[in-house]
């Protein structure tokens, strides 16, 4: 008899868990594996909704074209992590959002590159403000962004979306990398580089030796092994990059991939990870982000980063023109 009723229990235990959301940590909520009633149950006020991205961008020869996005969804469960330990506090996850704009290869006004699909920048915009709709009219108020990518107008398209929640909503949607200075943000101050070695690096934007060395450290088996014979495009100034990008020679990256380690990685990464946490955690406690300067802000005040951003804005122009003429012919709206 006394086996019988444990058995019991032990089948009302396993069924009851099923039926719950599904976890991480036991607050980390998976929107993907909810339903209506369990995402109903969440309490708007201790919720942080996360949503990752992740930019489909040609990383040279030895990265897959959603390096950042790998990168990106680590970065998020780390975040989750650090939000559930706070007592109280739950994360709803959403899937990773495979879209952004800007790829490195329009440094170099390379509109076509095999690896780059990008959306333009009012696609872009338009996604996370549908998205910012529907999670204000669902009573959430705290989303965190986490969509890493070095192009100006993608996190500008972003700011955007995050200003229009707070504005309708009242609320706040922050685009967690747009408010660091970003080209420099990837290189940590501490010496990991020898002098010589930070001369052949040069200005590492772009799929080099810090995103490489990160990729190293979260997924190595994506990494091409001939890294270590890469040759370097080593450059200086934003007017540099731009005439080695529209170089026939040019592989798609910056910078000095050969002198990638796992080691390298895991400090650079982390220290990612640590800022990235730190000022989250700082908003949730009531840091104004407003009173952080955002990097596209600053970028775009830069001539050379302004002239590069202008042909994207106007190849996306372009392509808008031809979808337009496309509908209005088929009487499509």
């Amino acid at each position: 008899m006394f086996l019988l009723k444990f058995v019991c229990i032990l089948l009302i235990l396993i069924v009851v868990s099923i039926l719950q959301p599904k976890t991480v940590e036991g607050q980390i909520y998976r929107v993907a594996e909810m339903n209506t009633k369990q995402i109903q149950a969440l309490d708007r006020q201790k919720t942080v909704v996360i949503l990752p991205g992740g930019v489909l961008e040609q990383h040279g020869l030895y990265m897959p074209s959603f390096t950042d996005g790998y990168l990106n969804e680590r970065l998020s469960r780390d975040l989750a992590d650090a939000i559930v330990a706070r007592s109280g506090w739950a994360v709803l996850m959403f899937p990773t959002v495979p879209l952004g704009t800007g790829g490195a290869n329009e440094i170099g006004y390379k509109n076509v590159f095999p690896g780059s699909y990008g959306v333009r920048a009012t696609t872009l915009r338009a996604v996370f403000m549908d998205l910012a709709t529907q999670l204000g009219d669902q009573g959430f108020r705290r989303v965190f962004i986490v969509h890493g990518h070095g192009s100006p107008l993608h996190n500008q398209a972003l700011d955007q979306a995050g200003d229009y929640f707070r504005e309708t909503f009242g609320g706040r949607m922050v685009n967690l990398d747009g408010l660091e200075p970003k080209p420099t943000a990837d290189l940590p101050p501490f010496p990991i580089l020898t002098e010589k070695e930070q001369e052949e690096n040069g200005l590492d934007i772009h799929a080099g030796m810090s995103e490489l060395s990160r990729m190293l450290y979260i997924r190595p088996d994506l990494v091409d092994p001939t890294y270590k014979n890469a040759r370097p495009f080593s450059a200086r100034s934003m007017e540099s990059l731009v005439q080695i990008a529209m170089g026939d020679s040019w592989l798609g990256y910056f910078g000095s991939p050969r002198l990638a380690t796992t080691s390298r990685g895991a400090q650079i990464y982390r220290r990612r990870s640590t800022q990235l946490i730190d000022l989250a955690l700082k908003i949730l406690d009531g840091l104004d982000e407003r009173t952080v300067p955002r990097f596209a802000d600053e970028a775009l005040s830069d001539p050379g980063e302004f002239a590069v951003s202008k042909g994207s804005i106007k190849r996306d122009e372009e392509i808008e023109k031809r979808q337009r003429d496309w509908l209005r012919k088929k009487n499509l709206r």
